[in-house]
Order: structure tokens, then C-alpha cells, then sequence
């Protein structure tokens, strides 16, 4: 499924109906008076977090929901029927926004929550309502008020504790399809992920993170070069970065000069995601000679003077991921944990 992480839809609550005008008029009841019943409430739109969902990719064709309206009154006092909400399903880390005015609504992180966006019209008063002392015969009533329309901007961020940072064909897919039950297109040549994938990564009960596989960047992406200035947004969310770098590119790149190019798109993208906590992975150790190895990760880590956790694996020969999965597990609950207020 392609992966689209903006949406535009417009919603509509449903209009209240109409009171009735009615006289109650039964054989042996002279004067039976006015008996004209209310109107239904219209039904409203609601947005709702789906777990299940990781793309706005639905809304590419349906981009219109209306609601039905209430039902108008009638004699005998009876009330209309009220129509029902209807609830749009949408991903995790939907952020809601009038498209008009760019006003943020809300956004939808929890399974289950649920966003009132349209509000339903209220059903009009019959003329029951209007009887009076001097008014015997009263023959008004009010119309249903109409129900809320909006024009929404629905744009999607990944919820993950990971995000997997790299240029095309660093590895990430393969990595991400290693540790999780994630299955990303993998291949022996350069590609780019069209669209992140995440994956739970589960050590054992209990103990689990969620992992993306954001598509790679190129230079020049945060000025709005090929795909990755659509998905360095994601990474936003994330607790932690991972940095992967082939550390044999098939053009002979220089990895080192690949990590400080990459450093510099997520720097001028947004200088706080380039301060995150982020983990250098060496990635492919299965390409090069065993024999040299060693000497070439030294060479790396001290040509890039690198001072926080690295790690050197190969996702294809399963080498390394025990200790990364596990590093990072304890980083995460150690962020989980601070994170908790202090009076719990």
C-alpha cells in the first residue's frame, strides 16, 4: 500500500429536524390543542485512533463524510429521531488542523480516542412548545439548526521509540525485517524506501519498543530535495535515533563523510531533532574482510570522533543485534522512567 502521510477531507455534522405543527383531533376531545413533536438531532463526526492504521492512504478517495440528519417531529407529541454520529478510523499520530486556516485542533495518539470535529445540529422545538395562556392555538415552531461543516487537514507522524536515519540502501529495511515482524521490500541494489514501516520489537514479555524505518535522505532534504523532507517529520516523534551508515557502499562513498552530510540535512531541518540522542550503527560488517574489520571501525569511530554508543553488525549474518536490540531496550525504559511524575 502506498503511504500517505497528508489528507485533506471535509466533514459534515447532520442537521436538526424540524418541529411539527400538530393539533391532537380525536373524536369526543373538542379543543384537543396543539401536540406538534420536536425534531431529531442530527448526527455528529467524530475522529477515532486506530492502532491497526499506519497511513491516511484511505482518504484518497473518500474525502467527504456527512452524517445523516435528524428526523422532524410529528403529532401526538412524538419526537423525531435523532440520526446517528459517524466515526472516521485514522492511524495513530494523526495531527488535525483546519485546512482554511491552519488553526491545530488536536491530535490523536491513543488507541481508541476519539476527537469530536463536527458538531451536529439540534432538532427544532414543535408547536407543543408553544402553547400558552393566551395562545391557544399556537402554530409555530423552529426549524432544526443546521449541523457543522469543516474542511480538515489531517497529516500523519509515526509513533515509534526509533527511528532508523540513513541515506538509501543503508540497511534500514533489512535491519527493521531482522529484529521485528516487519517485512519492508529489501533488495541488492540502491532504492529508497517509498514509505516508513514500523515494527515491534519484542525481547520478551512485557518488554517491547517500536521501531521505524524512515526512507532514506538524500542532500539536500531539508530544502525539499527527493522524498526526505516528506518523512524527516517523522523522526520527530521518536525517543531515540539510530544512525546507520553501509559501511562498504556499493559507490565507494566515504562512510564518514556520509555521517556528517546526513547530520547536516537533520540541522537544518530542525536543530532539536538534530540534538536527540542518536547511536551510530555500522551496518553490511558481513562485506568485508574479516581480517580487517576491526581496523576499519576503529578508523570510522575516529575519524568521526565519535563520543556516544556505536555498534558494528550485519543484519543478513544476525551479528551485533542481540547486544543493539538490548542496548536499546534499557535506554528506552531508562526514558520511560524518567518520564513517569515524580508522585508515582
Amino acid at each position: 500500500m502506498k503511504f500517505v502521510d497528508e489528507a485533506s477531507i471535509t466533514v459534515t455534522a447532520g442537521k436538526g429536524g424540524p418541529g411539527s405543527v400538530s393539533f391532537r383531533r380525536e373524536k369526543f376531545i373538542p379543543k384537543g390543542g396543539p401536540d406538534g413533536g420536536d425534531g431529531g438531532d442530527g448526527g455528529s463526526v467524530w475522529l477515532e485512533g486506530d492502532s491497526g492504521l499506519n497511513t491516511l492512504a484511505d482518504f484518497r478517495h473518500a474525502r467527504h463524510f456527512k452524517a445523516r440528519n435528524g428526523e422532524p417531529g410529528a403529532g401526538r407529541e412524538r419526537t423525531g429521531k435523532s440520526a446517528d454520529d459517524i466515526t472516521i478510523r485514522v492511524p495513530l499520530g494523526t495531527i488535525v488542523s483546519a485546512l482554511e486556516t491552519g488553526e491545530h485542533i488536536g491530535e490523536i495518539t491513543d488507541h481508541g480516542q476519539r476527537m469530536l470535529v463536527a458538531r451536529a445540529g439540534k432538532g427544532g422545538r414543535g408547536n407543543v412548545n408553544f402553547k400558552s395562556s393566551v395562545n391557544r392555538t399556537p402554530r409555530q415552531f423552529t426549524p432544526g439548526t443546521p449541523g457543522e461543516e469543516r474542511r480538515l487537514h489531517l497529516e500523519l507522524k509515526v509513533l515509534a521509540d526509533v527511528g532508523l536515519l540513513g541515506f538509501p540502501n543503508a540497511g534500514k529495511s533489512t535491519l527493521i525485517s531482522a529484529v521485528s515482524a516487519a517485512r519492508p521490500k529489501v533488495a541488492d541494489y540502491p532504492f529508497t524506501t517509498l514509505y516508513p514501516n514500523l515494527g515491534v520489537v519484542s525481547l520478551e514479555p512485557g518488554r517491547s519498543f517500536v521501531i521505524a524505518d524512515i526512507p532514506g535522505v538524500i542532500e539536500g532534504a531539508a530544502e525539499g530535495a527527493g522524498l526526505g523532507i516528506q518523512f524527516l517529520k517523522h523522526l520527530q516523534r521518536t525517543r531515540l535515533l539510530l544512525h546507520l551508515v553501509d559501511i562498504a557502499p556499493l559507490d565507494e562513498a566515504d562512510p564518514v563523510g556520509q555521517v556528517h552530510a546526513l547530520a547536516e540535512e537533520l540541522k537544518r531541518f530542525d536543530p532539536e531533532l538534530a540534538r536527540r540522542e542518536r547511536w551510530l550503527v555500522l551496518t553490511k560488517t558481513d562485506q568485508v574482510d574479516p581480517d580487517e574489520l576491526d581496523s576499519i571501525v576503529a578508523d570510522i569511530v575516529a575519524r568521526l570522533d565519535w563520543q556516544g554508543p556505536w555498534f558494528a553488525i550485519s543484519a543478513v549474518a544476525r551479528r551485533g543485534l542481540d547486544e543493539l536490540v538490548g542496548r536499546i531496550m534499557v535506554h528506552i525504559e531508562s526514558v520511560q522512567r524518567a518520564d513517569l511524575p515524580e508522585d508515582i
